[in-house]
């Protein structure tokens, strides 16, 4: 079969898949569609919102209707790395033996990742990054795919501490979670204190997702489309000279060179769901908020004037 008849038929499973993931999900498209495409680029996100917003239902719906493995790690203050990693511990014959943690998963729900300490947070980074662990000295791949879906408590709320930036810059998406509309609400009371439960058919294999990673980087891009993408990642770096008027007077950070590489990741998977064969720049804008929201640090002067990162990344369109 040829790569423009996978692609064809890519857009056809992919909408299924929407349409699965829609019987237990009411509403949060753009928050669907911007994890599918992190999770078909080969990336992670962040989910961010307050508690009760269904975040660990959508990951769970979304792990079932792509036939994957899913574990759920809770963090707490008192989560220890061996926790999530596994330990090592001294069988009956006296030798030592591995027991996996829950990150050996296709699916990692790391629910309420900024509960724990920096230590603990920092347990992800290799597994992120590498696509393996090592403990005791051993190390041991994980299976492919492989993500990491982590919700975070909005870190004004009490007991939180703030992701480290090098563990912000390994998730490829930082997608906020707002509160269903009136109509939406209503849906999802009704549905969910009736006697009808939904149930969700696997639509993918495992292989088969790894394929379609594969095949969206074999997409084309052309050059002015990843000039624009470096460019725009260029603009949010307060030391340079295309840095906007916004990111000179409000942004302590800018983002770095993963930022745009991750732009162009995600906007050949955003082109390869809407049926193009190619990215254009509209589809680098579809993605640069989720991509650079994370990857920029405010000043004091942005929090005092309540200047939103939003406004701050339209301004480098």
């Amino acid at each position: 079969m040829s790569d423009v008849a996978k692609i064809e038929e890519f857009v056809i499973k992919y909408n299924a898949l929407k349409t699965e993931i829609a019987k237990v999900i009411v509403g949060q498209d753009y928050v669907v569609q911007q994890v599918l495409i992190s999770i078909f680029s080969g990336g992670h996100t962040l989910l961010i919102g307050v508690p009760g917003l269904a975040k660990t239902l959508m990951v769970k719906t979304i792990a079932q209707a792509l036939g994957l493995d899913f574990k759920r790690i809770q963090f707490t203050p008192d989560l220890m790395p061996s926790d999530i990693l596994g330990s090592e511990i001294l069988d009956e014959t006296r030798h030592f033996k591995f027991i996996k943690g829950p990150v050996f998963s296709n699916i990692i729900l790391a629910d309420e990742i900024n509960r724990t300490p920096p230590k603990t947070q920092a347990a992800l980074l290799e597994a992120m990054q590498e696509r393996a662990v090592t403990v005791a000295g051993h190390h041991y791949k994980l299976d492919l795919p492989y993500f990491v879906l982590a919700t975070q408590n909005p870190i004004e709320q009490e007991g939180t501490y703030p992701l480290p930036e090098a563990q912000l810059d390994r998730f490829m998406f930082a997608v906020d979670l707002e509160y269903p509309s009136f109509e939406e609400e209503v849906a999802v009371v009704k549905s969910t204190t009736a006697d009808n439960t939904q149930t969700v058919d696997p639509l993918f294999t495992a292989k088969e997702i790894v394929d379609i990673q594969n095949l969206i980087r074999k997409i084309p891009v052309a050059d002015n489309v990843v000039e624009y993408a470096v460019k725009m990642v260029g603009k949010t770096r307060p030391n340079s000279n295309t840095a906007a008027d916004l990111v000179k007077n409000y942004i302590d950070w800018g983002a770095g060179p993963r930022a745009s590489q991750n732009l162009i990741l995600a906007a050949k998977t955003h082109a390869a769901i809407n049926g193009k064969f190619s990215p254009d720049i509209e589809d680098v804008q579809a993605v640069a908020h989720s991509i650079l929201k994370h990857r920029i640090i405010k000043n004091y002067k942005a929090e005092a004037e309540g200047i939103s990162e939003k406004e701050i990344i339209k301004s480098l369109f």
